[in-house]
C-alpha cells in the first residue's frame, strides 16, 4: 500500500499490518495506526498482550476443529449434546451464530473455508478429510450442511454430500429461509432457527 514518503517507517509498517487484516481498507488501516499512536504505552501493550494470548492459548479442537482453549471443546465434551448429528459450518463464527438461534443441540464440524477454485482453494485446503474420519466411527447419522448460501458454499455442500453418500449417512441442507448471498454470522436468530428446523435432504 503506497503511503506518502514523509510517513515514518514504523507507522508505515503498522498501517500495512492493519491493511492485511480482512475487511480493513487503506483508510481504515491509517485510522487504526494513528489511533494506536495516540494511545498510551500501557494501552498499546495491553493490545499486544491480548493478541499474543490468543496465539498462545487458542487451538483447534481435535474433534470438530472449532477454536478452543481446552481440548476437546465445550461442545464436543458436553454429554447432553446429540452426537448422532453434526452441523458442518465454514468458520468458527458460524458456530456462534447457530448457538444464538437456540434451535440446535448436536455437534459441529468447522471446515475453516470453502471450495473456491478461482482462489486456488481445493478440498485439501479445508477440513473435509477430518469429517470423513469422524464418520468412520459409525456414531454419526445425520450431517447438516450449514455452509453459506453463496455459489462457493453450495458447491462445497454438494461436494461433501457426494463424498459422504457412500457411507449411507443422511445429509441435509439448511432451508432456504436464509437469503442468498448472506453470511450466517449476520443472520437473525429467528431466521436461522427456522432454517435449521426446515433443513432438507441434499
Amino acid at each position: 500500500m503506497a503511503e506518502a514518503p514523509s510517513t515514518p517507517e514504523p507507522i508505515q509498517r503498522l498501517i500495512e499490518a492493519f491493511h492485511r487484516l480482512p475487511g480493513i481498507g487503506p483508510k481504515s488501516a491509517q485510522r487504526l495506526a494513528y489511533h494506536i499512536l495516540r494511545t498510551s504505552e500501557q494501552e498499546a501493550l495491553a493490545l499486544t498482550e491480548a493478541v499474543m494470548d490468543v496465539k498462545r492459548r487458542i487451538r483447534l479442537c481435535s474433534v470438530c476443529l472449532n477454536i478452543t482453549e481446552a481440548d476437546p471443546c465445550a461442545y464436543c465434551s458436553d454429554d447432553r449434546r446429540d452426537k448422532a448429528v453434526v452441523c458442518v459450518v465454514e468458520q468458527p463464527l458460524d458456530v456462534l451464530a447457530i448457538e444464538r438461534s437456540g434451535g440446535y443441540k448436536g455437534q459441529y464440524h468447522v471446515l475453516h473455508g470453502i471450495l473456491n477454485p478461482i482462489d486456488g482453494v481445493g478440498p485439501e485446503d479445508i477440513h473435509v478429510r477430518e469429517l470423513v474420519v469422524r464418520l468412520q466411527a459409525g456414531e454419526i447419522q445425520e450431517v447438516i450442511m450449514a455452509t453459506n448460501p453463496s455459489l462457493e458454499g453450495e458447491a462445497t455442500a454438494m461436494y461433501i454430500q457426494r463424498l459422504l453418500s457412500p457411507a449411507g449417512v443422511r445429509v441435509t441442507r439448511l432451508a432456504r429461509g436464509l437469503p442468498s448471498g448472506a453470511d450466517l454470522e449476520y443472520t437473525d436468530d429467528v431466521t436461522l432457527a427456522r432454517a435449521l428446523e426446515g433443513r432438507r435432504e441434499l
